[in-house]
C-alpha cells in the first residue's frame, strides 16, 4: 500500500522514486490491478514532486 501524504505535505522525488523501485523490485512480474493502481498513484506523486522541485529551483 502506498504511503501517499496528504495534499500540501509532498515527499521529495527521491523518496517517491525509491518507493516505485521497491514496488517493481517486489513484484518482478506483471503488476496486478491493485499494484498497477499503486504504481500510477506513485507516478503522479513523483511528477508533482519533480514539478515542485523545478519551481523551487527557478
Amino acid at each position: 500500500m502506498s504511503t501517499t501524504p496528504l495534499e500540501g505535505a509532498a515527499r521529495p522525488a527521491e523518496a517517491v522514486n525509491a518507493e516505485i523501485r521497491a514496488l517493481l523490485e517486489r513484484t518482478r512480474r506483471r503488476l496486478s490491478d491493485v499494484e498497477r493502481g499503486e504504481y500510477e498513484e506513485l507516478l503522479r506523486e513523483y511528477a508533482a514532486a519533480v514539478r515542485a522541485g523545478v519551481a523551487t529551483a527557478a
